[in-house]
């Protein structure tokens, strides 16, 4: 059965390989862009906390620190790693621990790539999800920042553009790992084909 889908999955990739560069440069732009918008972000957050500890030091003269300043930290730090995730994620940049990766053979890895994209995904909804409803309840609640006494469900908006976008990316990098899977798989059987002619 898997030697069937391989073949069958050979065909479609002389087909489908421009397919697939475009949507990597789709996502890619998608990533890097929310990437961009987090730098900024969490620049603008650094400039914040400079003005507002340099105002601290100068409250004798007559300056102060920026009100709720901790509150913006948390929004911005916030925001910015929602920002990051997607192109973390696109580019496998997260923490893995690769101990018997050496004694795995190149198909078995993976199956362990995909394995963990699609937890990755089911991870990715998770937190789309509840941050859906926690910007709903926010809303409903008409729940407010502290010291600022903003409402608080734009916040959670923001960050759930952020987690859409990483479904997204976390869906398009399900598909590359299944690809890469069916282009590995193929690979072996070419070999053994070979291998049989030459013997």
């Amino acid at each position: 059965m898997a030697k069937c889908l391989a073949h069958l999955y050979s065909d479609i990739l002389s087909n489908g390989e421009l397919m697939f560069q475009r949507l990597y440069r789709i996502a890619d732009f998608i990533a890097k862009s929310m990437a961009y918008f987090g730098g900024f972000v969490l620049i603008a957050v650094i400039i914040m906390t400079c003005i507002s500890i340099i105002g601290r030091g100068l409250v004798p003269i007559g300056l102060g620190p920026i009100q709720g300043d901790f509150e913006w930290v948390e929004f911005g730090v916030g925001l910015a790693i929602f920002a990051f995730l997607p192109l973390c994620h696109l580019e496998k940049s997260h923490a893995v621990v690769d101990l018997f990766e050496a004694a795995y053979p190149p198909l078995m890895n993976q199956i362990l790539a995909a394995l963990s994209d699609l937890l990755m995904l089911i991870i990715s909804i998770i937190i789309a999800w509840r941050l859906w409803l926690g910007m709903l309840d926010m809303k409903s609640y008409g729940e407010t920042t502290f010291i600022l006494q903003y409402q608080v469900w734009p916040f959670y908006a923001a960050c759930f553009i952020g987690s859409l976008t990483f479904v997204l990316i976390a869906i398009f990098c399900m598909y590359r790992s299944i690809r890469e899977f069916f282009i590995i798989s193929n690979n072996n059987d070419k070999s053994g084909e070979t291998a049989q002619e030459n013997n």
